[in-house]
C-alpha cells in the first residue's frame, strides 16, 4: 500500500507544479480574453471584513500578486440573519446583476465563499481564510493565489457561468496531458473525488448513473442520479451511493492504476467545488429577487445540489440533523429551492487521481503544515519559507513551519508548530504544537506546548491598542453554554473556565461575556488584556497561559478587558498589514544583502 501511493503523490506534484508556474508567469501582468478569469468574487459576512479584504486585494495588486485586469469583487452579506454559503451566492447573484446588468452572462466567474469568523481557526480570524498563509512562494503564497493557481486551467474551458468553492479548502488533481476538465454542460456540474465511507459523512456524496467502463481513468464524465449531504453509511449503502472495486488486470497497473490505492476497497465519491450555467444562476437570483429578504441558513451545497439529478426527492428538505439553527422559514424556503430546481441536471467530473484537503482547524492546519509528508510533497512546502532564522528546522518526520517571520539568536521552535507573521527576539522558546500569529514576542519568553497565540491590531476610541488571543490549540471556542451557571463547561487549556476566572482573579457575570446574553462562549469571553505595544500584549497574555499551567494568580481585574468577538470588531486591518510589510521589508533587505555577499 505505502508502495503504490508514491506514483499518486508524484502525479499530483507534477500537476500542481505546472499550475502553479502558468498562473506565477499571469502575476501582475495583464491577462487576454479567455485566459483567465473574467470576474473573481470574494464574499464577506459583514462590512468590517468586507473593509479587510478589500485592502488586503488592494495590497496584493500594488505589489503586483494577482494577474491585472480582472475585476476583483469583495460582496457583503446583508446585515441581520445568519444566512449561509448558500444565502452569500444568492447575494452575489444580485451583487453582480446590479453591476454589470445583462452583460454578466457571458462572463466567467469564481465565487470564493469567504465569510464568517473561523472560529476553529482563529490566526484566520481578523483577515479571512482566503488570505491565510502558505509555506511557499517569495512573496509567500496566501490561499487566494492557490486557489487561483490550482483552478488556472478552468476558464478557457467552461461556458459562462460561475464556479462555487470555499476559502479552506484545497483541490489537487492529474489528469491526462491533453485532457482538460470542461464546464460546458447546462445546469451544474460538480467535482468528485475518491472518497473513504468514513470522510463521506461529513461531505456530499455522489450516487452515479451506472458506468460501462471496467477501468479507472484519471478523468471521467459521468451524470448523478442523487445528491446526498452528509449521508450516514448506513444511508451510503443502502442508496448505492457506496462503489466497489473495478475489475484490474496487470497492464492495468502498467499503465498507472497503481496511482488510484484509495479505490482498492470501497468508495465514495464526495464533493468540493461546482459551477452552474448562467442559465441556473439567473433562476436562482430570479427566486432570490421574489422572496426579498432571507431570514435562514441556506447551504449552497446542502439545499442546492441536493435538488438535482432524476433521482431527488423532496424528504431531504425536512432533514434538519445537519442543521446549525433551524430557523422557521428554513424548510419552506428548501422547499421552494428543491421545486425551483427540480429537473436540473447534475454533472460529475470524476477525478479518480485526485485529494481534497480542509485547513480549517487548528488541528488540520498544524498537521498539513509540519507532518504531512503528502501535502507537502505535492505542494513544495517549505519548513522555512521567506524568514530569517539562525537556525536549521529538521527535514526528516514531523518538523515545525516557519512563514514571514523573523527569529533572533538562540530561539528555538519545537517540531509540530506553526510560526507566522512574527519576530522572536533572541532565546525564544516555542513548544510543540504551538500555533503563533502575527506577534512579536520579547527576548527569553517560553511558550508552553499546545498554546494558541494571536496579537491583533485594535482601534479602541480612536487610539491603536493591541491584544492577544492566547488559549489551548485543542479549545473549543464554538462550545456554548446558556447559563452562566455552566460555566465550568467552557475549558481554557483543559482547565474549567470557571477555575481560570479564579485565577485571574475574574468574577462571573453577564458582563464578562460580550454580545448575545442568551449564550456564552469563549469567544464571547472578556479576559483578554488589551496593551499599549504589540509585545506587552503578548507578554501579558502569556503570563495569563503560564499562571493556569502553573496553577499561580494573575491578577486581570485591572486590565480594560476584550473578548475576540470584540477584538474582531475592534481590528485595525491597516496596522496589522504595516507591521507584516515591515516584517517583509527586513526580510527581503537581509535576503539581498546576502545575495550580494555570495555573489
Amino acid at each position: 500500500m505505502a508502495a503504490s501511493r508514491v506514483p499518486l503523490d508524484l502525479s499530483l506534484r507534477e500537476a500542481t507544479q505546472r499550475k502553479l508556474r502558468k498562473f506565477a508567469e499571469l502575476r501582475g501582468k495583464p491577462v487576454g480574453a479567455g485566459e483567465f478569469w473574467d470576474i473573481v468574487v470574494l464574499t464577506a459576512a459583514d462590512e468590517k471584513q468586507e473593509l479587510a479584504y478589500r485592502q488586503q486585494l488592494s495590497e496584493k495588486l500594488k505589489r503586483k500578486e494577482l494577474p491585472l485586469g480582472v475585476q476583483y469583487h469583495v460582496f457583503v452579506d446583508p446585515a441581520g440573519a445568519k444566512i449561509g454559503n448558500g444565502g452569500s451566492t444568492l447575494c452575489a447573484l444580485r451583487c453582480l446583476e446590479k453591476l454589470y446588468e445583462d452583460k454578466w452572462n457571458s462572463f466567467t466567474i469564481l465565487l470564493i465563499h469567504s465569510g464568517g469568523y473561523s472560529q476553529r481557526l482563529p490566526n484566520a480570524s481578523a483577515l479571512g481564510k482566503i488570505f491565510t498563509a502558505l509555506p511557499f512562494g517569495n512573496p509567500i503564497y496566501q490561499m487566494l493565489e492557490l486557489k487561483l493557481a490550482m483552478y488556472i486551467d478552468f476558464p478557457s474551458h467552461m461556458n459562462p457561468g460561475i464556479v462555487v468553492t470555499c476559502a479552506d479548502d484545497i483541490e489537487l488533481y492529474s489528469i491526462g496531458e491533453f485532457d482538460y476538465i470542461r464546464f460546458d454542460k447546462p445546469g451544474f456540474t460538480a467535482l468528485a473525488h475518491p472518497s473513504s465511507l468514513t470522510v463521506g459523512t461529513t461531505h456530499g456524496v455522489f450516487i452515479l448513473d451506472p458506468f460501462n467502463e471496467s477501468k479507472h481513468r484519471d478523468l471521467e464524465y459521468r451524470c448523478c442520479h442523487r445528491f446526498l449531504h452528509k449521508p450516514s453509511v448506513e444511508n451510503m449503502h443502502q442508496l448505492c451511493a457506496v462503489c466497489r472495486p473495478r475489475n484490474l488486470c496487470p497492464q492495468d497497473f502498467a499503465r498507472g492504476d497503481a496511482a488510484y490505492p484509495h479505490l482498492d476497497s470501497e468508495y465514495v465519491y464526495t464533493d468540493s467545488l461546482f459551477y452552474m450555467d448562467h442559465k441556473s444562476a439567473k433562476k436562482l437570483l430570479d427566486f432570490y429577487e421574489e422572496i426579498g429578504t432571507l431570514n435562514c441558513e441556506v447551504d449552497a451545497y446542502g439545499d442546492f445540489l441536493q435538488a438535482l439529478g432524476p433521482g431527488a426527492t423532496v424528504e431531504y428538505t425536512r432533514n434538519t440533523s445537519n442543521v446549525t439553527k433551524e430557523e422557521s422559514e428554513l424548510l419552506d424556503i428548501r422547499e421552494r429551492i428543491f421545486h425551483l430546481l427540480k429537473g436540473t441536471s447534475l454533472n460529475v467530473v470524476v477525478l479518480n487521481n485526485s485529494k481534497f484537503y480542509h485547513i480549517g482547524t487548528t488541528e488540520e492546519y498544524l498537521f498539513h503544515f509540519t507532518s504531512d509528508s503528502s501535502l507537502k510533497l505535492e505542494l513544495s512546502l517549505q519548513s522555512v519559507a521567506f524568514s530569517i532564522l539562525s537556525y536549521t528546522p529538521k527535514c526528516s518526520g514531523r518538523t515545525s513551519c516557519i512563514i514571514h517571520s523573523i527569529l533572533g539568536s538562540g530561539c528555538c521552535v519545537a517540531p509540530g508548530s506553526v510560526v507566522e507573521y512574527t519576530r522572536l527576539g533572541p532565546d525564544v522558546s516555542i513548544g510543540e504544537n504551538c500555533i503563533i500569529s502575527n506577534s512579536h514576542i520579547i527576548s527569553n519568553a517560553v511558550v508552553p506546548a499546545y498554546s494558541f497565540l494571536c496579537s491583533l491590531s485594535l482601534k479602541i476610541n480612536g487610539h491603536l491598542k493591541y491584544s492577544t488571543m492566547a488559549f489551548g490549540v485543542q479549545d473549543n471556542l464554538k462550545n456554548k453554554i446558556k447559563t452562566l451557571l455552566h460555566t465550568q463547561l467552557l475549558q481554557f487549556l483543559g482547565v474549567s473556565l470557571r477555575s481560570c476566572l479564579d485565577i485571574w482573579n475574574l468574577k462571573v457575570t453577564e458582563e464578562l461575556f460580550s454580545g448575545s446574553k442568551a449564550q456564552f462562549s469563549l469567544w464571547t469571553a472578556r479576559i483578554f488584556p488589551v496593551c499599549s505595544s504589540l509585545s506587552e500584549s503578548v507578554t501579558t497574555s502569556l503570563k495569563m497561559l503560564n499562571a493556569i499551567k502553573s496553577n499561580s494568580s494573575f491578577n486581570l481585574s485591572s486590565y480594560q478587558l476584550v473578548s475576540i468577538e470584540e477584538m474582531i470588531i475592534y481590528k485595525d486591518v491597516e496596522d496589522m498589514i504595516a507591521f507584516r510589510e515591515k516584517i517583509f521589508l527586513e526580510i527581503s533587505l537581509i535576503k539581498n544583502k546576502s545575495h550580494l555577499a555570495i555573489s
